[in-house]
């Protein structure tokens, strides 16, 4: 096994943690755990890299484990979803849940088709971007880190940063891939991961007299 798939097996071993974590504390806390936009291009990158356009090897095995995983992380957004969207009536819901995971699928076939040939790399890496800026928007705008942990902001982080090394090392040999774009969305997900990382463990520190593994509370009453 060379450098790059053993990085690349670090970063499934990861992301299987986090799919795993992110579907354990949503139903122990009864919401869901990975921001909706998010969760329809999951969606939608594993949907098509699996059936519609799929790869081979292990990595196909590894998208039709992480749909499943995914398609229970919606099983709990429907059940529990409307509770964090109180404004809106459950069929309003569901028909903006709808909306959203077509909008999600189409924009990751997009953007592979566009810039990446139809494969899977310039959606990957864009819509890790999108989701490490939507986990930190979903701190704030909950005003607690319901759903949310440490350990799955660690579990994320590190699996992208292994997707990112081992695709850097893979691509070399893929001149037209080269260019300013893929290390920008690279460098620009691990800082807000580390972001991320650094909220989620301030807040826990601050709620929790110093115990990162208790459950968060966010209180935001005094912003204006």
């Amino acid at each position: 096994m060379d450098l790059a798939d053993a990085l690349s097996l670090g970063s499934g071993l990861a992301w299987t943690a986090t799919y795993l974590l992110i579907i354990w504390t949503g139903w122990k806390q009864r919401t869901y755990g990975m921001p909706i936009a998010a969760l329809a291009a999951n969606l939608g990158w594993e949907f098509i890299f699996s059936f519609v356009r799929p790869g081979d090897g292990m990595q196909l095995v590894v998208n039709y484990v992480w749909f499943g995983f995914d398609v229970v992380i919606l099983a709990l957004v429907v059940a529990y979803g409307p509770r964090e969207f109180r404004f809106l009536p459950r069929w309003g819901f569901l028909a903006m849940l709808a909306s959203v995971l077509v909008m999600g699928y189409l924009g990751v076939d997009f953007v592979s088709r566009q810039f990446d040939h139809g494969l899977a790399t310039f959606a990957a890496f864009g819509q890790n971007l999108m989701m490490s800026g939507l986990f930190l928007s979903m701190l704030i705008a909950r005003g607690s880190a319901r759903g949310q942990s440490v350990w799955i902001a660690l579990a994320k982080g590190v699996g992208t940063a292994l997707a990112s090394g081992a695709s850097w090392i893979w691509l070399q040999d893929e001149p037209w891939r080269h260019g300013p774009l893929l290390p920008y969305l690279m460098i620009a997900t691990a800082v807000l991961d580390l972001a991320y990382v650094v909220a989620v463990y301030a807040v826990a520190r601050h709620e929790s007299g110093g115990s990162p593994s208790a459950p968060l509370r966010l209180d935001l009453t005094g912003v204006r």
